[in-house]
């Protein structure tokens, strides 16, 4: 299964992206070698792509994360309709991806958006969500941030369920405050954790499509590409501009990129807890 429906598809798509293949005729394949690659590097709109990815991975994965982390902190003590908030929390990740972009899209609009007539009572001025770089990367990254927080908060609550309660009992003994259990008894054993959900939100970030899509309904990501990601220019480039070859081309240029992001974090993390435990 695996050979069939994920090794075969990978190494088909680097076969193809040596050769010039185009929508309309699959069967004509002419060698280019690197040439797709090179090409790549020399268009501006890979890199703003490239760029756009970048700072709506950052907008969208660390306000999550730490959402999370402070939503399955409250989550994890004693309360009434405890049971009724752990499954709620999860409800924006079980919705369709398009059900919900196509309503914040609604939201953020220009016009009759309802975040710009809050704005407006407090006497700010409207904001173009969708034609504005900064603007509609926050409206995008926002889309993210509400889908997954609640993912990852119930992935961190059963991190904290698994750290042994005579490490916090014996901190209270101590003295240590709720505050200062947190930081030292319970990130110190969500390390692995944390670990986990940041990969998984890089990789997540990296093939950022169906938001930047539904927000405006454009291949371009907006009128000057300002919210266009890898996913979003690949898929322009394969569907819309039909050249095949290309499209295989940034599709692995994404996976090494996800590679080493992905190496980056592992490298990190395994530094910082050989520095730990040489203390």
């Amino acid at each position: 299964m695996f050979a069939a429906f994920g090794l075969f598809p990978l190494l088909y798509t680097a076969f193809v992206s040596l050769y010039r293949v185009e929508l309309q005729t699959p069967g004509d394949m002419e060698w280019r070698g690197l040439g797709n690659y090179t090409a790549l590097l020399g268009d501006e709109y890979f890199w703003v792509a490239l760029r756009n990815t970048f700072t709506i991975g950052v907008l969208s994965t660390v306000p999550q994360l730490v959402m999370a982390l402070g939503l399955a902190h409250l989550l994890n003590y004693r309360m009434r309709g405890r049971t009724f908030l752990r499954t709620a929390v999860l409800l924006p990740y079980a919705t369709s991806v398009a059900a919900a972009t196509l309503v914040f899209a609604q939201l953020f609009g220009r016009d009759f958006g309802l975040i710009n007539y809050g704005l407006g009572l407090v006497g700010v001025d409207p904001v173009d969500w969708q034609n504005d770089t900064v603007a509609s990367q926050i409206a995008v990254s926002t889309v993210v941030i509400w889908r997954w927080t609640g993912y990852n908060a119930l992935i961190y609550l059963a991190g904290m369920q698994s750290i042994p309660d005579e490490l916090y009992e014996a901190a209270a003994m101590d003295g240590a405050s709720r505050w200062r259990q947190f930081f030292h008894v319970t990130l110190p054993g969500l390390r692995p954790t944390i670990l986990f959900t940041v990969i998984v939100s890089t990789i997540g970030a990296t093939q950022l499509f169906g938001e930047p899509l539904l927000l405006e309904g454009s291949i371009s990501g907006g009128i000057s590409h300002q919210y266009q990601t890898l996913g979003l220019y690949m898929y322009e480039q394969g569907w819309g501009f039909f050249h095949l070859g290309r499209a295989a081309a940034i599709a692995w240029v994404m996976f090494l990129l996800i590679v080493v992001l992905v190496g980056l974090n592992a490298l990190i993390a395994r530094r910082r807890s050989r520095k730990e435990a040489g203390r």
